[in-house]
């Protein structure tokens, strides 16, 4: 049996996609029989904690854990050194890309310290082959060290279940700059249909509503279930993500999806999803309208295309790569 030691701060931070990969995979690990797995967390979801963290707790204390075979870090926050073999998940590069979309500490912090725990791990799990991609360019993370594990869907999100009434466009994420919700807005109010937004308040100064946009803040995952399986389409034109757990929802939903055009959302949709360039209003809202003509084709692909993605594979998949970490 493995004995693994699984860091979950990033549940006190957020509900997002993180959260989604750690409850999901964690909650499948502590199924099997052949893996015994232990948390740690440190802090709270404030500033003073964040700063503990990124300066303190990750960097030194995490990695003097003993009590097991693995230490693995589901994000690019973690140990230095570690006296246990180490696996870090990676789900975007985003602030190497796109930095000007991140507040000034993650966009200090992370170039300095990402590269030096990249380093340190025995294993790098990428959520998707995009990322892996990602990677190998921008940190120079050598091929042979990186394990693709996608992400799943949860088995909250599913097409049998009540829907949301009226005829609106359903965004989901957190209001922050690379979530293109500005173009986004702009290119719901020229199909004069509701856009509602789902996500919590994030930073970048991102206000959105008024005027046919119906900002819900965080809902339960019924209601976001009930959101996407009501929703004329779906529409996530990120700019960037590294692997876009929302367009995999709504599929399994039965929502039609409009997503961005070269990015990981891409490889996960393979061909059950309309991409535009999400720097282009015009194009989003074309989309957004041929997505709500071609329904029946979206909506049966994007069920199939759903359906291959199970957190018990993945849990299965990430305990070969801790396999392989120890070996």
């Amino acid at each position: 049996m493995i004995r693994v030691t699984i860091d979950v701060s990033p549940l006190v931070q957020t509900r997002a996609g993180t959260a989604r990969y750690l409850k999901g995979f964690v909650r499948e690990l502590r199924s099997r029989d052949d893996v015994h797995v232990s948390t740690r967390s440190f802090g709270r979801d404030d500033r003073l904690s964040t700063l503990a963290r990124d300066t303190v707790w990750y960097p030194f204390a995490l990695g003097r854990a003993r009590d097991a075979d693995i230490l693995h870090c589901p994000t690019y926050r973690g140990p230095l050194r570690s006296r246990l073999p180490l696996v870090v998940t990676v789900h975007d590069l985003a602030v190497f890309r796109h930095p000007e979309t991140f507040n000034r500490w993650t966009r200090t912090y992370s170039p300095r310290v990402v590269p030096l725990v990249l380093r340190a791990a025995r294993r790098v799990i990428a959520v998707s082959e995009f990322t892996r991609g990602e990677l190998v360019e921008l940190l120079d993370v050598p091929t042979e060290k990186i394990r693709v594990v996608p992400n799943a869907v949860s088995e909250e999100f599913t097409r049998e279940g009540p829907a949301a009434e009226g005829e609106y466009v359903l965004a989901v994420g957190t209001l922050e700059p690379r979530k293109n919700l500005d173009r986004l807005v702009e290119a719901a109010r020229r199909t004069d249909l509701e856009l509602r937004v789902v996500g919590a308040r994030g930073w970048g100064g991102v206000e959105i509503g008024g005027n046919g946009v119906r900002w819900l803040g965080e809902v339960s995952d019924a209601e976001l279930a009930r959101l996407y399986r009501g929703a004329l389409c779906v529409a996530y034109p990120s700019l960037y993500e590294g692997f876009g757990i929302p367009v995999l929802e709504a599929m399994a939903c039965g929502a039609p999806v409009v997503t961005t055009r070269g990015t990981a959302m891409e490889e996960v949709a393979d061909g059950a999803a309309v991409l535009v360039d999400a720097r282009d209003p015009a194009e989003i809202a074309a989309g957004i309208e041929r997505a709500a003509n071609e329904r029946d084709r979206l909506v049966a692909r994007g069920l199939e295309r759903a359906s291959a993605f199970r957190w018990d594979a993945v849990a299965a998949a990430t305990v070969d790569v801790y396999r392989e970490a120890v070996g």
